[in-house]
């Protein structure tokens, strides 16, 4: 099964990073966010990515077509003209095919222009800026399951403030950090039918706000409930957060060696 990676957004609302790199390439532990979104399908056997580029694009070309400098020691012998040699090679098991869907495209039409790499069989999606860690396996078997076009990982987000609980006008608890709150929304990570892609019209459709309310119209949207770890890189506060567990080694989506 092939997953396609929505990597083209402008990312405004974290532009101290994005106004030098498109914001999956905005690092956390050392490296992309887009390279850990890439770990975690990877690690349940998804090997076979579609990233859909716009913004500053050739950021994500560049760093894949020397991944090898990226993630290895490196011999430049300079004596001998170009002569490179790579000393312990890190290799991953990844077929990646980047695609320039356009830098003003919507998230609709951005999967529209990648339909010709999306063979007739269902296909996993993603954003760019999001980690989880999330069982891609129980994902796909629910999707099989109910038998729809469409299913949505339902996250509920965590709570950036501390929260009272009182009795009267006396606060008989007080956690600082709270895990979610009751309310249920897109964390992404998504399962789709071929035939959602017809829905699609052009580049000015958006996949969240014109396509997900017409499957939900026809039932024809599930929902795998995700009760663990999530978070969505959204500013520069999410970034500290993740880059933080990441460089302590505690990333709660890092199943998987390094």
């Amino acid at each position: 099964m092939k997953c396609v990676i929505l990597a083209g957004g402008l990312g405004t609302r974290i532009s101290e990073e994005t106004h030098l790199k498109p914001k999956p390439m905005i690092e956390i532990g050392g490296k992309p966010i887009l390279w850990h979104i890439l770990k975690i399908y990877s690690h349940f056997g998804v090997d076979e990515f579609v990233i859909c580029c716009g913004y500053k694009g050739y950021v994500i070309k560049e760093y894949f077509a020397n991944y090898f400098l990226h993630n290895s020691d490196v011999t430049f012998d300079l004596s001998q003209g170009s002569e490179v040699q790579i000393h312990r090679p890190a290799a991953e098991n990844w077929k990646i095919t980047l695609v320039d869907t356009g830098e003003r495209t919507l998230t609709g039409g951005r999967l529209k222009r990648i339909s010709e790499h999306i063979s007739d069989a269902p296909f996993l999606m993603t954003y760019g800026d999001g980690v989880a860690d999330i069982d891609v396996c129980k994902l796909t078997t629910l999707h099989q399951a109910n038998n729809k076009l469409a299913t949505v990982t339902a996250v509920q987000p965590p709570a950036r403030f501390g929260a009272l609980s009182l009795d009267g006008l006396v606060v008989n608890k007080f956690s600082e950090k709270v895990d979610s709150v009751s309310s249920w929304i897109n964390g992404g990570f998504f399962v789709l039918e071929p035939d959602v892609l017809k829905m699609i019209s052009n580049d000015e459709t958006s996949f969240e706000e014109d396509v997900l309310p017409k499957l939900a119209e026809i039932e024809q949207l599930g929902a795998y409930k995700h009760y663990g770890f999530w978070r969505a890189m959204d500013t520069m506060r999410d970034k500290v957060h993740l880059d933080s567990l990441a460089s302590e080694g505690e990333a709660p989506w890092q199943n998987w060696p390094v």
